[in-house]
């Protein structure tokens, strides 16, 4: 009996790294959450979290256009530090009154889980950029 052949899941797009749409799904949940906090925010904290939120998700897309393995590090480092931007933003808010606890832990655990993609995401590439170089 023969097998058929594996067919690889070739990734053509930004939209296509497990990494962008995890923070892709982040920055939805960010959205619908800040909609619940006081409109004094929207000019400030609010707005501080969708910046953060965006960069990260904009950073990867960025990062996975570029034709340099060092250019595509620099936007995945650069969307590592917006997510610590974000997870910082998320403890302010809970500490203010603005995130309950149930829902702060949920988003606490998303960014962790993008943070920890988005880490594999750049040991790889620098795997990739170390192996070019020698």
């Amino acid at each position: 009996m023969s097998k058929e052949p594996k067919k690889e899941n070739k990734i053509t797009s930004f939209t296509d790294l497990t990494t962008w749409q995890k923070g892709h799904e982040l920055v939805v949940e960010i959205y619908e959450t800040t909609e619940e906090f006081p409109k004094r925010e929207v000019y400030a904290l609010t707005d501080q979290i969708h910046r953060s939120a965006v960069s990260v998700t904009s950073n990867i897309a960025e990062g996975f256009g570029r034709f340099s393995y060092a250019d595509r590090l620099h936007f995945y480092r650069m969307a590592r530090g917006s997510l610590t931007e974000l997870q910082n933003q998320l403890l302010i808010a809970r500490d203010v009154g603005y995130l309950g606890t149930d829902k702060f832990k949920a988003l606490a655990s998303k960014t962790t889980t993008v943070e920890k993609l988005l880490q594999g995401l750049i040991r790889a590439t620098s795997d990739r950029k170390d192996s070019h170089t020698s």
